[in-house]
This record gives structure tokens, C-alpha cells and sequence, in this order.
């Protein structure tokens, strides 16, 4: 009976450990989340490395979330604390407020999301806003630059579209209004998918990101929003106010990604994990490096 009794107090032993290592682990913790894109995925592990460089802060990183709408949900309720969003997003899409410029709008943006518990910090320094990506021989042949020109013919064109642009309020409602675009089909997709279809021919035109990798290898012209009906969409961090409290050097941190990705840097590092297949991880700490953050 007191071999049984040591090994069972031997187990629970060596149970607890473990699980006391969780607890304080959890403690000191933030959780970094992302949309599924590849774009999210890869501002989220540059905040996180950044963090897990210049702190002591355990990252936990819960990427591909979902949409835009999920991500913002879970960043309400708290389940993760920090998250890069896009100012036109915030302000249009969960807030159903009306954008103005860069500026105003990313002022719009700070004010609004103070009143939830959230900060906004300064922008990363890119825009990526919607666009549209139409074969580039076809458009030579039809003369088409812009919104406006394509409106003439869209009614010939099968649209791709990421499923939250079809019903987004800044999205193809309002869009189809201003240009008077009438598409052959509007077909949903994942933002993934979009540049295989219209490859494929199983799609026409396509929404695209202005930021977007796969516009670096796909033979694509980007048609000009002529009217600015598309809002700015500049990329920042969101911080819970409470987990600024807690972990006050995360502001220092995060402000050292001021302006410090432009539109063409942030294209090529989405075309390298899309494109040449490299891990989203080595792409962020290959920026960081190169942009002196970290060593």
C-alpha cells in the first residue's frame, strides 16, 4: 500500500508541474490575432515578434480567424488582445460612420474605437484599399483604365469576389451604385481562390487588393477608382486598452512600426508567401531584420 500511495503522490506530481507552467505561462500572455488572409497573418507575426523580441511577453498566436467582422468580435470580447485592422473598415464597416481623408479618417478611427476600450496606434504606412484586376490583353483591346470605362461593359463580365466585399456596406452594393456597374454574375469566393478563377477563365474580373502578391505573376491591370469612391483603408494596430494597462511597454513597441511599411514592401512580402511559398513567420523576421527592429 505505500508503494501504491508513493506512486500516486509521484503521479499528481509531476501532473500539477505542468499545469502550474500553463497557468503562469497564460498569465503573462497576449494573444495576437488575424484575419484569413495572408496579409493579416503577416502584420499579426510581425507585432507578435516584435513583442516577443522586445519583451518578456508570451505571444500566442490564433491566426485565420475568419473575416473582418469575426476577428473584431474577438478582439471585443477579449478573447485576443491585439490585431492590425484597416481604418476604413473600422470606421465604415463596424461603426457604420462616413470616412473623409487619411487623416480624418484615421482620427475617426482613434475616437471611435476609445469608446469600446481599444487603441489605435499611427498606421504601419500603407493603403490598401479595393480595386479591380481585369485581364490585362482584354482591357488593352477595349481601351479600359478606369471604374468609369469598365462600367460601359461590365455587363459582359463575370465578377470574383471575396464573399464579405459582396455584402460589405463599403463594398459592391455601393459600388455598383456609383458606377452604374451591372455584372454578367457575381460569383463568391476566398481571396485565395480569386486569382486561380480568373486563370482558369472561370471568373472574368476580379476584386482585388491593391497590396495584393499574386498581381506581381498574374497578367492583370488594375483598373483606377476615378471617382475615389473606395475609402482609405490604412493598416494599423489595435491594442485592448486593459492590455496596455497591464503590459504598459507594449505602446513603445508597437510604436516603433510607425510608418515603417509602405505599399510596395507590403506587396512583396505578401507575394513571397503566396507566390514563392515561404512560411509567413521567416517573412515577418525577415522584414524586422531588414528594417533594423530586431537583430
Amino acid at each position: 500500500m505505500k508503494r501504491i500511495k508513493l506512486i500516486f503522490l509521484f503521479m499528481t506530481f509531476i501532473t500539477v508541474i505542468p499545469l502550474s507552467g500553463c497557468i503562469l505561462t497564460s498569465d503573462d500572455s497576449v494573444s495576437v490575432g488575424s484575419r484569413n488572409n495572408t496579409e493579416s497573418i503577416i502584420l499579426s507575426n510581425i507585432m507578435g515578434q516584435l513583442i516577443e523580441d522586445k519583451t518578456d511577453i508570451n505571444v500566442i498566436y490564433r491566426e485565420n480567424l475568419g473575416g473582418s467582422t469575426v476577428v473584431w468580435n474577438a478582439l471585443m470580447n477579449g478573447s485576443i488582445q491585439v490585431i492590425p485592422d484597416y481604418t476604413g473598415t473600422i470606421v465604415i464597416t463596424y461603426y457604420g460612420e462616413s470616412p473623409g481623408t487619411a487623416e480624418e479618417t484615421l482620427a475617426k478611427t482613434k475616437e471611435l474605437v476609445a469608446g469600446d476600450g481599444i487603441v489605435a496606434f499611427n498606421t504601419f504606412g500603407f493603403n490598401n484599399t479595393y480595386t479591380l484586376a481585369f485581364d490585362e490583353a482584354e482591357a488593352e483591346r477595349l481601351g479600359v483604365e478606369t471604374f468609369s470605362d469598365f462600367a460601359e461593359v461590365s455587363d459582359q463580365y463575370t465578377l470574383g469576389a471575396v464573399f464579405e466585399f459582396i455584402d460589405r456596406p463599403d463594398g459592391l452594393p455601393g459600388f455598383e451604385e456609383e458606377y452604374d456597374l451591372k455584372f454578367k454574375d457575381v460569383k463568391g469566393m476566398d481571396h485565395g481562390m480569386m486569382y486561380r478563377a480568373i486563370a482558369a477563365g472561370e471568373v472574368d474580373v476580379i476584386n482585388s487588393y491593391t497590396t495584393d502578391g499574386q498581381l506581381q505573376i498574374y497578367d492583370l491591370r488594375v483598373l483606377e477608382d476615378d471617382k475615389s469612391y473606395f475609402p482609405p483603408y490604412h493598416a494599423l494596430p489595435l491594442v485592448l486598452k486593459e492590455t496596455l494597462e497591464k503590459y504598459p511597454e507594449l505602446e513603445g513597441v508597437l510604436q516603433q512600426l510607425e510608418g515603417k511599411i509602405d505599399e510596395s514592401t507590403m506587396q512583396a512580402m505578401n507575394a513571397k508567401v503566396d507566390n514563392e511559398g515561404m512560411m509567413v513567420d521567416f517573412v515577418a523576421k525577415e522584414f524586422l531584420q531588414e528594417a533594423g527592429l530586431i537583430e
